[in-house]
């Protein structure tokens, strides 16, 4: 993200915390390179469009997030077309896999004083008897690249939680399926992309015919906390050498 003045920095890429700044977790993993999200922006037809995509992709995925914790507060969010396919999937998810949240963690600022970097946690749960951060996504995946961002929670959270054990990345989406060839469409972000199945070769000529949107809950365990840590603390000092000029300006280091 560029950057126009050191005050633009300090507010888009960290926290102030008792006079002191520290960087964000998000800050710091944007660092690592994403070449199929490249590869998807060279697509487009020009920066604008990949920026209006990107903006309303963020909008979207934070009406989806306040929804989902409010249903880990036991409240009743606001349904709308983006938020009810994911929320009912997500209810009807949980009668299968009870999902025991700490609402004092939900939206909870994590800050590692010795390694100075902050950040906010979507969630602390207890999944199968165990406790661990819940980390909600809204993507079409679960990418690896996410265990860099929740490593950086467990680290100074299982100093204070002595029963946090583990990771979890929740991923939230929706789509629609064709009723003739059974193909899929997702349009996050007003961008649509459809997906032909390999096995019908055929259903790339087909005139679709689309269901309504249906929520998709994914939800997968990462246990390999030590050595996405180590990688997160190498993108930080990566990250420190990229920005050094604005930090210096902060007095940071």
């Amino acid at each position: 993200m560029d950057f126009k003045n050191i005050d633009e920095f300090k507010e888009g890429a960290g926290y102030l915390i008792n006079d002191l700044w520290y960087p964000r977790v998000t800050s710091i993993v944007g660092i690592k390179a994403k070449p199929a999200l490249y590869r998807y922006y060279a697509g487009l037809k020009n920066f604008e469009e990949g920026e209006r995509i990107k903006q309303k992709s963020a909008d979207e995925g934070t009406v989806v997030h306040e929804a989902i914790q409010a249903v880990m507060r036991n409240e009743e969010p606001e349904l709308n077309e983006v938020t009810k396919p994911v929320v009912e999937a997500y209810k009807k998810f949980l009668e299968s896999t009870p999902v025991e949240v700490d609402v004092a963690y939900i939206e909870r600022r994590i800050t590692n004083h010795d390694e100075r970097y902050s950040g906010t946690c979507d969630a602390v749960a207890i999944i199968g008897g165990k406790m661990g951060i819940l980390d909600i996504k809204t993507s079409q995946a679960i990418y690896r690249d996410y265990c860099l961002q929740t490593s950086a929670y467990v680290e100074p959270l299982r100093h204070e939680l002595r029963d946090l054990s583990t990771r979890w990345i929740l991923r939230v989406d929706q789509a629609q399926s064709c009723r003739r060839c059974g193909a899929t469409r997702r349009t996050k972000g007003g961008n649509e992309k459809i997906r032909i199945p390999w096995k019908n070769p055929y259903a790339k000529f087909c005139k679709h015919e689309w269901s309504e949107p249906k929520g998709e809950i994914e939800l997968k365990e990462f246990t390999d906390f030590d050595d996405d840590y180590k990688a997160f603390l190498g993108a930080k000092t990566l990250w420190e050498w990229e920005n050094i000029d604005w930090l210096k300006q902060i007095g940071y280091r």
